[in-house]
């Protein structure tokens, strides 16, 4: 078994990506309703984190946003273990 060492992201780090997921699926309706008016002095005055664009995607399980693999919602470290121990389903060690 490969032992790798994962690092975690740090705790505010991750804590603000979840900030701004939040924000963002508060003012979702809003935002959607103000575009589609053409209101950009509206869309202006909502707080920034409320955008779609300033969300990062991260490691659900390590909060490692580099090497993140969008099909899994993880890390590409992460998935290599989970693969290895067989937990993805799907998902096998290729050989030719």
């Amino acid at each position: 078994m490969i032992s790798v060492i994962v690092r975690m992201a740090r705790k505010s780090i991750v804590a603000r990506n979840i900030k701004r997921e939040r924000m963002y699926q508060k003012y979702a309706e809003k935002r959607a309703a103000l575009k589609a008016a053409g209101d950009m002095e509206g869309l202006q005055k909502l707080p920034r984190n409320s955008s779609p664009s300033r969300r990062k995607n991260q490691c659900a399980f390590t909060g490692r946003a580099k090497g993140y693999l969008r099909d899994f919602g993880m890390s590409r470290i992460k998935f290599r273990e989970l693969a290895n121990e067989g937990m993805i389903p799907g998902v096998r060690k290729s050989s030719w």
